[in-house]
Parts: structure tokens; C-alpha cells; sequence
């Protein structure tokens, strides 16, 4: 069974003021054609479908432009809800959908009620978590403490192992798949809470805390969403990030999904030591230098994870930094190549340049941030007093200019204004 893992559409979102939604058809056009030729079977989407719980009309459009693409294309959809969606919303008529193919999964009950489908080696449960938000949810199970999302987590994959135990385990009631929306790592879970750092019991990203990744022990896969840079933390556990790129601090980041192929189930993979992995990246640091073609391991051969593929999603208008002064930045001939490009600006002039935007604009067009950072800053060594005594108030006003402009002083022009300004003043003073 092939399965395409992708997450955090935000479909909605702006980017500094300006609209994503033609940028995320691209890219969601793109991944249909992704699901045609590969001949996918399954599509996951691990919650923050929308961006805001109240999404805009079109933004509901966007999405069932996608649903009916990748339903056309003959694959099967499972989504989640996350922690920007509303459960309610996106869950709306959600009974309905089902019988297309389509299977959203937003009420918290449903974590341990999978969707099955079969393929040629037999049945695959898929689980889909909803974002578990410990305080809304605790109630519902009131015999246990559910005060993090670690314990929820832990609540819900207990649940989840008990439910495919009981359809007779891998090697006879088939493999399982879970989908979660939260911010997991690769660190062993605390045994005793009371012993606890502040750092394990008070350490949270994007609102969510962190989850042990041991958390997720069992499923042939785990299609994990909430980070939006790609993170492998096993073989078997992993996050596709956002297809898009919404923040400058993500324009280092691939954009794509995984394409995830499961073979026959194989009794003795479970918690296979062999597929654990000595050098996992922290999905905290930036992206790590993954190859862009199939990414096998020896290990896999041996579990229902026959392989897992890095796809590659285009990137409708790229991220870029540039730095330099204004007119090198507006003239120079190297910067070409970013006037297609959101653009943020870092000016070095030792002086903030006026009206910096509009000319920068005037190249780049899509240069939605500017920030001064000047190559030479002064340093005052002395107290303002010292600086003002024995001064004259035309002197007093181009000291001041000359502090908050970074060591430059008046010009000329400037100096005259002020001389005429300090006169009136003077002459009005004196009558009355």
C-alpha cells in the first residue's frame, strides 16, 4: 500500500499581510499529480488543515478543490484536525464525506475507532488522533489524570494497541498507521513526574508540550504534523512538514511529503530494536541534509515498512534574505536573481535610510520586511549631562541627531531648519 504523508495546509494563512491560497493550489495541484502518478492509495493529513478555526469561504473552496483532485485520482483521504483548526467546523458533516472516501476525524473518541482498508497483503488500520487538547478532553475519561498532552498521548496509543491487539495483532488482524497532530522528540519519557526538571514537565512549542517519542511505539508508521520543517525521528516515525513556506525562518526547509510504502506484515517487527536509529535529528534544529531520492535502510526490509521516499513539492515563489546597503541592494546587478522572491531586507547603511520600502520595492517587489542593521554602531561614552553642558540648544538638538543617527550628525539643510525654528521660538518667548 503506498501512503502520502503530508501536513499543516493552513489553508487561509497570509504571509506578512498578503493572501497563500493561489500559492497553496499550486502546491496542492502539484501533490494530486504526485498521488496520479505515483499511484498512491492513500492520502494522510496530519492535522492544521485550515489556519484559523473561523476559515473564509475560500479557503473552504481551496480545500475542496484538493479533496475532489485526489479523489479523482483514485486515492483514499484520512485527516485530522490540529490545534489551529476547529474541530467542529472541520468536522461538519464529516459522516457524509466518509462515504466518498474522504474521512476527517476531529471527535476525541474516534482516536480508537480506525479506518480500515485493504490492499493485497491484508488490512491497514489507520488511527487518526485529533489534537487532544488536555483540558477539553480530561472530562471525558475522568478515571485517569490527563494534565499534559503527554499523558493524553500516552492514553490514546494505549488504547490504539489495545484496540489492533484485539483484532489479532500484525501478523493476523493487520498493520496500523497513526496520524498526530504535536510537537514529539526523541527522549525517553519521565517515569516519575515528582522527580521531574522544569525542563521535562514545562517545555512547550507552538502551545504544545513535548511528547516522547516512545509514546508512539507499535504502528508500521507514524505520520506525525505541527512542525513545519521535514523531521525523521525513526524510520517509522516522521514529520512531512508544511507544504508552504510561511515564515522566512523556514526558507531553508524542503517542501514536500513522504510516500510511505507498506509491504506484508511481519509479526516479529514490532519494537524491532533494528529499527531504531543512533543519530536522529532534534526537529527543534534546522533541517537535516536529507537526500532527496529514496531514503531505504537495511532495516526496513524486515518490517511491514517496505520503504519511505522523500517527494519533492514546488515552491511557488521562494524565501530570501538579502543583506546590504540600500543602493547596493537597489542597483547592484548580483540581487537579480531575488526580484521574484519574498524579499527581506537587512540594510547595513550606518544611517536608516528614508522611505527604504518604496524604493526597495521598486526591485523587489514582494519585499514584505526591512530591518536596519548598520555594519558600524556608536558608542556614547559619556552621560547625557556631560554631553549637554556648556552646550548651546542648537548644538543640544544636533548631539541628539547625531546619537540616534548612528554617530551622523545635521546637515546643512537641517541645521538652518533648526536655527529657524529655535528663532521663532526665541521670538515668540520674548513677547510673551
Amino acid at each position: 500500500m503506498k501512503i502520502l504523508h503530508t501536513s499543516d495546509w493552513h489553508i487561509g494563512r497570509t504571509f506578512h499581510g498578503h493572501s497563500t491560497l493561489e500559492h497553496l493550489r499550486v502546491v496542492l495541484h502539484a501533490l494530486v499529480a504526485v498521488v496520479v502518478e505515483r499511484q498512491v492509495d492513500v492520502v494522510v493529513v496530519a492535522g492544521d488543515i485550515f489556519d484559523s478555526a473561523t476559515p473564509a469561504a475560500e479557503s473552504y473552496r481551496v480545500l475542496t478543490e484538493a479533496l475532489r483532485g485526489i479523489r479523482d485520482a483514485g486515492a483514499t483521504v484520512i485527516m485530522t484536525s490540529g490545534n489551529h483548526d476547529s474541530a467542529t467546523r472541520l468536522g461538519f458533516q464529516s459522516e457524509f464525506a466518509q462515504l466518498a472516501g474522504i474521512h476527517i476525524l476531529t471527535r476525541p473518541e474516534q482516536h480508537s475507532e480506525p479506518i480500515t482498508i485493504s490492499d493485497a497483503h491484508g488490512p491497514v488500520h489507520f488511527y487518526g488522533i485529533p489534537y487532544l487538547e488536555p483540558s477539553l478532553v480530561r472530562h471525558l475519561y475522568p478515571d485517569h489524570e490527563l494534565r499534559s498532552h503527554t499523558q493524553v498521548l500516552t492514553f490514546a496509543m494505549r488504547r490504539i494497541r489495545a484496540d489492533a491487539a484485539g483484532r489479532g495483532g500484525r501478523s493476523v488482524g493487520g498493520r496500523s498507521v497513526v496520524l498526530s497532530h504535536c510537537f514529539a522528540v526523541d527522549v525517553a519519557a519521565p517515569t516519575d513526574t515528582s522527580e521531574a526538571s522544569d525542563v521535562e514537565r514545562d517545555i512547550t512549542a507552538g502551545g504544545l508540550d513535548f511528547v516522547p517519542m516512545s509514546t508512539f511505539d507499535g504502528p508500521d508508521y507514524v505520520a506525525l504534523g505541527h512542525i513545519h520543517g521535514r523531521a525523521k525521528l525513526s524510520d517509522r516515525v516522521r514529520y512531512s512538514g508544511a507544504p508552504l513556506h510561511y515564515s522566512f525562518s523556514e526558507a531553508h526547509k524542503p517542501r514536500g511529503a513522504w510516500l510511505v510504502e507498506l509491504g506484508a506484515p511481519d509479526a516479529t517487527a514490532l519494537s524491532d530494536p533494528a529499527l531504531s536509529d543512533p543519530a536522529l535529528p532534534d526537529p527543534t534544529l534546522p533541517d537535516p541534509a536529507l537526500p532527496d531520492a529514496t531514503l531505504s535502510d537495511p532495516a526496513l526490509s524486515t518490517a511491514a515498512l517496505s520503504s519511505v521516499e522523500w517527494i519533492d513539492l514546488p515552491v511557488p515563489r521562494r524565501l530570501s534574505v538579502i543583506t546590504g546597503t540600500l543602493d547596493d541592494l537597489v542597483s547592484d546587478p548580483s540581487y537579480a536573481a531575488y526580484e521574484g522572491d519574498w524579499v527581506s531586507a537587512i540594510l547595513t547603511d550606518r544611517v536608516r535610510p528614508m522611505d527604504g520600502m518604496r524604493r526597495l520595492q521598486q526591485r523587489f517587489p514582494h519585499c514584505v520586511l526591512l530591518e536596519h542593521r548598520p555594519v558600524v554602531t556608536a558608542t556614547a561614552t559619556r552621560t547625557y549631562a556631560a554631553r549637554v553642558k556648556s552646550k548651546s540648544d542648537n548644538e543640544i538638538i544636533g548631539g541628539f541627531l547625531e546619537y540616534v543617527r548612528n554617530g551622523v550628525g545635521p546637515t546643512e539643510f537641517e541645521r538652518t531648519l533648526i536655527s529657524d525654528a529655535l528663532s521663532d521660538q526665541r521670538a515668540r518667548d520674548s513677547v510673551a
